[in-house]
């Protein structure tokens, strides 16, 4: 079995005038959403072998956040082709993966979102509803598939394990 994890960056800041897209930083409130998506991940024991992370400034500061909830550090890799990805280049990239059981793409809309929604065959319906209608910051999709090699990876293979986002998870203590 394969588990993948995708995970898009905590809230920012809207550019300032003549700053590249690249270097925007979290909010407070990103800054606040990442760890409680981190302790979450940790308790539910969603930990990656491998976080393939975007090098814009916003999803290295987000994985900063979320992986000091983890007691170990999984490995990690600066992967350029996840900022302004498309599907095919996700699942490309994925496929390309051939040493981790739990993947984790942490990344951005609208590539994410559309990667997620492209990959999930089933799981329950009411919570893809959910997700097929917005990926927000700091939101984590874990889908799981029943091959053992990523380059099986296809549209509609994956059942949908857990959508959730710091709104959803604030308050509850499971």
């Amino acid at each position: 079995m394969r588990r993948l994890l995708l995970l898009r960056h905590s809230k920012t800041a809207r550019p300032e005038p003549g700053q590249r897209d690249r270097d925007r930083k979290l909010m407070p409130r990103g800054r606040a959403d990442a760890p409680l998506i981190g302790a979450y991940m940790a308790r539910h024991r969603f930990i990656p072998d491998l976080a393939l992370v975007s090098p814009a400034q916003r999803t290295v500061e987000t994985w900063a956040l979320v992986e000091a909830a983890f007691s170990k550090t999984p490995r990690i890799v600066k992967e350029g082709r996840i900022y302004n990805a498309s599907t095919h280049t996700l699942a490309d990239l994925v496929r390309q993966t051939d040493d981790a059981a739990a993947l984790l793409l942490v990344g951005h809309n609208p590539g994410l979102h559309d990667f997620a929604n492209a990959l999930i065959g089933s799981g329950d319906i009411e919570v893809r509803e959910s997700l097929h209608e917005k990926l927000p910051t700091s939101g984590l999709v874990v889908i799981d598939f029943a091959f053992d090699d990523w380059s099986k990876l296809h549209e509609h293979a994956g059942r949908l394990e857990r959508f959730v986002t710091p709104r959803l998870i604030g308050g509850a203590d499971d």
